[in-house]
């Protein structure tokens, strides 16, 4: 497909994300490149060799760690964990990656369904063989952990996914025909977004053995098609694939690696030989209806993706089924290439067609067909002369030049068969490359899982250098959970942002809060230059219209533009600009102005305050803030005070560090103390003159003074002839109720609703000395806050810290660069962003961006911390000539380790080298500690329950994995075991072992003072 119109893509499915683990692949690229490097990847087991039974095969296609799963992520606790098929748990882990994969694993993801299914595995049966050992793990907790009725439905639940979830079980065509189903419910509009695929993952290895015209290969190998071909090899694999509506794909930036023009699905009936049994003409059916739903001619398909067993009834009765749906060969340019993926990773069974699926899916993409290995020389019971087919053999570009289209056949004992017709992808314009800034952003459940994120996608970045870190930038803030444990860099290329993913961590806090609470701080004159934010003002249109909004309103009253003199553009503008910035008349309007346009950015990026203060002239911008003025009516109040106060005698003030009371003691009757930032940090105010002859004096001495570059003394008696003026004009303007809290930097308090609209009040903050020190102590008593300095400068975060009360546990957050500082102020803010993002904030990351639309790319997914779960099997396999032609699994000896993961005991002489051998008398989940005996019974049945040997008195049941069912069987434990009456509520309200210990034993106690009251009555 090249191009396609709106009305073409009405019943086209895009597929924009895959994932799968797979023989020799943990994922979709290792996959790939085996597959390229004609890899067979079935493993050979010499173990399973026996010289005395040679029909057993010592081959299988082995799925590494299927044991291993990451139980706290998904909110399971270790037991859960343990009897929980692997199959489930693998296919879960896997819709999660595969969501990320697709760039929509984020909570505001579409509507998403879910279709997958699982093979059989004798999983439940191992798990009922040790129910002994597992007290709290009844039948209905076992088939709820091992039956396929909830394969699909499990991954809604875990990552909350509330389209369709539907189970499929269709044999060896199940994954392909979760597919099929998956693209009808998309098209039906049942769901906006679909997870699709299967697995078949035996924990246990098998042993497969051979019977003469049988389906297991005698030597090990898949022949497919070939002459020597005798059957397959059985394998573990789980592949899942993300689809979505083409239109919806395109408009919203996924990346769409091919595209679904349509497919079909039916049964063989009766058709057939038998039950088993495959069917030409059902096979044939299906093909012809699925190119007719794709509305091409068998012609235009390059390729096919067979089911291609290599058994001696299936591969001819395929291409038979295959040529007679696409006809002869007449009439093409080129064969039709066929092959099977079968030969290179075995059997997946249950997986099988969504593996085959991928695999066509990275043909189409890629433009090349890996070869079907083993191939020498075409089956003679295949008729390849009458057909369009030719056994591709070694990997090859694509064989034809039109648009690459594939068919994928999947086939299942029983007759359900399925067929999907594929084709590339249309053409997507890269998008823009960055042109400035970007926040990367990732996190983690754990700390431990935040910095692995961050190393993973340092390492991507290094392999791929050519990334649109714009690209990579939007998936990471709309594609990903965000957990609790972030971490974040902004950077303008790929380099700077692995050198900056791969620089020591910050130490970890305790993480981001669910909704954080943020306090925009407004520093006061001081810290405006000439360009401050000039590049947030050419650069973000919603910074742009808040200052012009402003510099238009008061343009009139001062007499000039406020942009020419924050932004002057050549050296004689620049000149006159840094003199009138200099005055107060223009500093205070011109500080305000960036204050507020600052302020109507975070907003538009959905980042507002929870709480305002301000710093002496800041309390205007925060007053606006919360609602008291106006926008334009604040900045021209501003105005007027500027020009007021430019009116008093020549002032100036000075910051000294000296406490308030030592600065008294130092100053002379015409200087007073202007502000008091903090314990030892004070400003004093009062005539030019007096305050330098001051500092001087004071810095003489060896104490730290420094004069201000503010050209008024404000605070001080110098303004009480202005105050009368300054009333007036406050009066003249609407005043409202602010609609958040606004915190005084007079008293140190909280305001009055009523209070902060007089004109007293705001006459008193002009003369008084600002006591912002008082006010960071109210702030501080909540330390959950977030406290952010709106600039200019970092005035505020400075005082912050430097207060005596600070801790390190209150985030303080600068959006705005030191005038002396070299550092782009897009990066600052985006800096303060990302500290924001990672305390808890809820930043509109789509409003974030600012260079043209951006794509969903394929980028790390979440770095699991898997620990070992799995029951052994019940019986190993030992062959004899009885032995019955059903494998038996096979199960390697349980470690300490393991059965310590597990939450099982190890079996009798199974420790791990160096560990000692557990007590035969200690059960599992038994804490090490000694503790009294009531606390020590409940921490041995937690530990039981949950699967944990060393549980802690204070830890929570939710937090170990715990749910409404375990408590119900934590109840009933301590009500068989104490003679009590206790309920699922008692345990869900009493979580912790320490806190139901307490109740048992005070319920134990009411009960036997009652028994005595009783007897002695």
């Amino acid at each position: 497909m090249t191009d396609n119109g709106q009305e073409d893509q009405e019943h086209l499915v895009a597929v924009v994300g895959m994932v799968g683990r797979f023989p020799g692949a943990p994922d979709v690229e290792r996959f790939w490149e085996n597959l390229l490097a004609d890899r067979e990847t079935i493993t050979v087991l010499p173990d399973r060799a026996d010289p005395a039974h040679p029909e057993f095969v010592p081959a299988y296609g082995v799925l590494d760690g299927v044991g291993d799963f990451d139980a706290a992520y998904f909110g399971l606790s270790a037991h859960d964990a343990l009897i929980t098929d692997p199959q489930q748990r693998l296919l879960l882990e896997c819709a999660h990656e595969a969501l990320e994969r697709a760039g929509h694993g984020g909570m505001d993801r579409p509507v998403t369904g879910v279709y997958v299914g699982t093979g059989g595995n004798g999983y439940a049966e191992a798990v009922r063989a040790r129910l002994h050992e597992m007290p709290f793990v009844d039948e209905w907790r076992v088939r709820q952990a091992t039956a396929p009725d909830f394969a699909a439905t499990r991954i809604a639940y875990h990552l909350d996914l509330t389209g369709p979830a539907m189970t499929v079980q269709t044999a060896c065509s199940t994954s392909l025909v979760a597919v099929h189903l998956a693209v009808q419910a998309l098209l039906n509009g049942e769901c906006d977004l679909a997870v699709a695929g299967g697995a078949t993952v035996v924990p246990h290895l098998p042993t497969m053995r051979y019977t003469p015209g049988g389906i297991v290969a005698a030597d090990g190998h898949c022949r497919a098609f070939d002459a020597d071909s005798d059957g397959t090899v059985s394998a573990s694999a789980v592949g899942v694939v993300v689809l979505r509506p083409l239109a919806d794909a395109l408009a919203d930036g996924d990346h769409v690696h091919a595209v679904i023009r349509g497919s079909a699905v039916n049964n063989d009936g009766r058709h057939k030989a038998g039950f088993t049994a495959p069917s030409v003409v059902g096979q044939a059916e299906v093909v012809r209806t699925a190119h007719e739903v794709a509305g091409i001619d068998p012609h235009e398909v390059g390729y096919v993706e067979a089911h291609g067993t290599g058994t001696a009834l299936g591969d001819p009765i395929e291409v038979a089924a295959l040529t007679q749906a696409f006809g002869s060969g007449e009439g093409r340019d080129a064969p039709c290439l066929i092959g099977s993926v079968k030969t290179n990773i075995g059997h997946a069974d249950a997986a099988a067609g969504v593996t085959g699926f991928i695999k066509a899916v990275l043909s189409v993409e890629h433009g090349v067909i890996p070869a079907t290995l083993h191939y020498r020389s075409p089956n003679p019971a295949v008729d390849f002369a009458t057909s369009s087919f030719e056994v591709n053999a070694t990997a090859r570009p694509w064989p034809t030049d039109g648009p690459r289209i594939a068919g994928v056949n999947a086939l299942g004992v029983g007759g359900t068969n399925a067929h999907v017709v594929l084709e590339q992808a249309p053409h997507q314009e890269e998008s823009a490359p960055s042109t400035g800034h970007e926040l990367l952003l990732v996190s983690g459940k754990t700390p431990a899982a935040a910095e692995a994120a961050a190393d993973r996608l340092a390492e991507h970045l290094a392999a791929h250098p050519g990334t649109h870190l714009g690209d990579a930038a939007r998936t990471l803030q709309a594609g990903r959970t965000h957990h609790a444990h972030r971490r974040f860099v902004v950077a303008s290329g790929t380099q700077d942002a692995v050198t900056a993913l791969r620089a020591p961590a910050p130490a970890p806090g305790t993480g981001a809060l669910s909704d954080a609470e943020l306090v925009f701080m407004y520093p006061g004159q001081g810290g405006q230059h000439i360009g401050m934010t000039a590049e947030l003002y050419d650069g973000r249109p919603a910074f742009r219209r808040a200052l012009d909004e402003v510099a238009d309103a008061v343009a009139g009253s001062l007499g000039f533009d406020l942009r020419e003199v924050l932004y002057p553009r050549t050296d004689a503008e620049r000149a006159v600009a840094a003199g009138r910035l200099a005055t107060i008349e223009a500093g205070q309007p011109a500080v305000f102005a960036v204050q507020y346009a600052t302020t109507r950015l975070l907003d538009s990026w959905g980042l507002r305050p929870s709480a305002v203060t301000g710093h002496s002239l800041g309390a205007y911008a925060a007053a606006c803030a919360a609602g008291v003025f106006a926008p334009a009516d604040a900045i021209r109040l501003v105005a007027e005070r500027g020009r007021l106060l430019g009116a008093v005698p020549a002032g100036a003030m000075a910051a000294v560090r000296l406490p308030e009371e030592e600065v008294l003691e130092l100053l002379p009757a015409d200087i007073t103390v202007g502000a008091v930032n903090g314990p030892g940090q004070c400003t004093v105010t009062g005539p030019a003159a007096s305050v330098a002859r001051l500092a001087q004096e004071l810095t003489d001495r060896g104490l730290e003074a420094r004069v201000l570059r503010i050209a008024t003394a404000g605070h001080s008696p110098l303004v009480d002839p202005i105050t009368q003026c300054f009333a007036e004009a406050i009066e003249a303007l609407p005043r409202d109720r602010p609609t958040l809290p606004v915190l005084s930097d007079t008293t140190g308090a909280w305001v009055d609703e009523d209070a902060v609209r007089g004109s007293r009040y705001w006459v008193r903050h002009m003369r008084e000395p600002v006591r912002f020190g008082e006010a960071l102590d109210t702030l501080f008593g909540a330390p959950d806050r977030v406290l952010v300095d709106m600039g200019p400068g970092r005035t505020l975060a400075t005082l912050t810290r430097q207060h005596a009360a600070y801790d390190g546990k209150q985030t303080v957050v600068r959006l705005a660069p030191h005038p002396a500082e070299e550092a782009s102020e897009t990066a600052v803010l985006l800096a303060g962003v990302g500290e924001m993002w990672a305390r808890g904030a809820h930043p509109d990351f789509a409003a974030l961006q600012h260079d043209g639309p951006r794509r969903r790319i394929a980028l790390p997914t979440y770095p699991f911390e898997r620990r070992h779960h799995l029951v052994p099997s019940p019986t190993p396999f030992t062959p004899t000539a009885t032995t019955p032609l059903t494998p038996t699994p096979v199960a390697s000896p349980v470690s300490m380790t393991e059965a310590s993961a597990t939450g099982l005991p190890a079996e009798p002489g199974e420790a791990a080298t160096g560990a000692p051998e557990a007590a035969a008398d200690v059960p599992a989940g038994v804490p090490a500690l000694e503790h009294p005996p009531v606390l020590q019974a409940v921490l041995t049945a937690f530990g039981q329950a949950l699967g944990y040997p060393d549980i802690d008195p204070q830890d929570g049941l939710f937090d170990l994995g715990g749910d409404s069912l375990t408590a119900t069987k934590l109840a009933a434990w301590a009500g068989s075991t104490f003679h009590l009456t206790v309920k699922a509520s008692d345990v869900l309200r009493f979580q912790s072992p320490a806190s139901f210990a307490a109740l048992i034993e005070e319920r134990g106690a009411d009960a036997s003072a009652a028994e005595k009251e009783n007897s002695t009555s």
